[in-house]
């Protein structure tokens, strides 16, 4: 006698659906009220409660507080930064390096000097305080009131403006016949281009020479310049036909 065949009982899949369902619900639940709590908490901070009062100072609220803060005027920056022991030295050792030019009779009180990728403005400022009246910095980042915003490969500035231009950056340009080439395109007839870069040998210095396709070689010399073993190349520009 054939026994019927009877499907399994569905009873136990409809709780465990319920029960998941449920369980879903609570998970969701717990998660939406983390993330409100999160939300409305306000962040702790390091400062003791106790501590006294800075009205000066204001932090934010939150992560979203765009409120305006307190920020050191440039004036104050600048002083804070040039009255430091670091500013100092590097200063001291450009003026030396400078002092050496003027006594070739290359630099005088008079002369029209450019700073080519000037950083924060050090040789600017040694210039100025050796006497020289018309000095310029450039830089791609501004450090004011020292250097200005210029490309060194596309110099702002009208053909033979300068008696000198001067740089201790050729290395780090990234198209050094341009930079060269900008240099003596700012400088006058018969004017001088200097750089200095890290020691080298009469082989490298002939390469570096050979930028300069409307200078003649005047001379080179090891130096040491802001604590680095260095070398000077000095240029003049021939006088145009």
């Amino acid at each position: 006698m054939n026994q019927s065949i009877r499907s399994p009982p569905v009873k136990m899949d409809r709780h465990i659906e319920i029960f998941l369902r449920r369980l879903s619900f609570v998970s969701i639940t717990i998660a939406s009220l983390t993330l409100l709590l999160l939300f409305l908490q306000t962040p702790q901070t390091c400062v003791p409660q106790d501590s006294p009062p800075k009205p000066h100072l204001k932090f934010p609220k939150s992560s979203c507080d765009s409120s305006p803060r307190e920020l050191l005027s440039i004036d104050k920056k600048n002083r804070r930064l040039w009255s430091s022991k670091a500013w100092k030295s590097q200063l001291s050792s450009f003026s030396r390096f400078f002092s050496s030019i003027r006594h070739l009779g290359l630099l005088h009180n008079h002369s029209k000097v450019l700073c080519v990728s000037a950083g924060a403005g050090h040789e600017v400022m040694a210039l100025s305080q050796l006497g020289v009246s018309d000095v310029t910095g450039v830089e791609l980042v501004d450090s004011l009131p020292l250097v200005s915003r210029a490309d060194p490969h596309d110099l702002p500035f009208f053909d033979g403006v300068f008696d000198l231009v001067y740089s201790g950056h050729l290395e780090e340009a990234l198209f050094p016949a341009r930079f060269v080439s900008e240099m003596e395109r700012t400088v006058r007839d018969n004017g001088v281009c200097v750089v200095a870069v890290e020691e080298c040998g009469d082989e490298e210095v002939r390469e570096i020479v050979g930028l300069f396709r409307r200078s003649r070689f005047v001379g080179a010399a090891n130096v040491s310049l802001i604590g680095l073993r260095m070398t000077r190349i000095v240029m003049r520009t021939r006088t145009s036909n």
